[in-house]
C-alpha cells in the first residue's frame, strides 16, 4: 500500500462524501444534488465514487499497528 497518489485521492473523495452527509444531518442539505441534480447520472457517479473510496480505505485498517514502535 505505497501508493500515495491513490490514497489522497481516496481520502479527499471521502472527505467530501463526508461533509456532504454532515450537511444533509445537520441542515437536509444534500449538495451533490444541488449541483448535479438529484440521482442524476453524474450524481450517481459521485455517490459511488464515495462508496468506492470508503471501501478502499477500509484497508488502512491493515497498516494501522504496522508501523508501530519505529520512529519514521
Amino acid at each position: 500500500m505505497n501508493n500515495k497518489v491513490l490514497d489522497c485521492i481516496a481520502l479527499t473523495i471521502a472527505i467530501i462524501g463526508a461533509v456532504n452527509w454532515g450537511l444533509i444531518g445537520f441542515f437536509s442539505f444534500d449538495l451533490v444534488a444541488l449541483i448535479f441534480g438529484n440521482m442524476s447520472w453524474i450524481s450517481r457517479i459521485v455517490y459511488a465514487l464515495v462508496g468506492i473510496s470508503g471501501l478502499y480505505l477500509l484497508s488502512f485498517y491493515m497498516y494501522t499497528g504496522k508501523n508501530e514502535g519505529t520512529n519514521n
